[in-house]
């Protein structure tokens, strides 16, 4: 069992940054990822990182957030984060992160655990 909380969220200015976290207990978590939903639309994944061995961990992204998002995890692996540099409006939503799926997986079906979200507001 994985429990996860996200904080984080906030309202800012378009081209501002933001660093999303994501707090874990109970499992240890080797793969994650980060959603988003904005209201009307289907939940869309946006970044997802997994343990290859020990401290060697592998990012990988949506080709619509590439070069403005990064994941990054604590050593622990007890903390996910997503920092989001030149926020648009168009990436207002309530963002989520997502433990127990597959590798590289970025479909929010393949996942089993979910923290409540945080909402971003990103004004022009």
């Amino acid at each position: 069992q994985v429990q996860l909380v996200e904080s984080g969220g906030g309202s800012v200015q378009a081209g501002g940054s933001l660093r999303l976290s994501c707090a874990t207990s109970g499992d240890i978590v080797n793969t994650a990822a980060w959603f988003r939903q904005a209201p009307g639309k289907e939940r869309e994944g946006v970044a997802t990182i997994w343990t290859l061995d020990g401290d060697i961990y592998i990012a990988d992204y949506a080709d619509s957030v590439k070069g403005r998002f990064t994941i990054a995890r604590d050593g622990d692996q007890r903390t996910f984060y997503l920092h989001i540099d030149n926020l648009k409006p168009a990436d207002t939503s309530m963002y989520y992160c997502a433990a127990g799926g597959p590798r590289r997986s970025l479909d929010p079906q393949a996942y089993k655990y979910w923290g409540q979200g945080t909402q971003v507001t990103v004004s022009s």
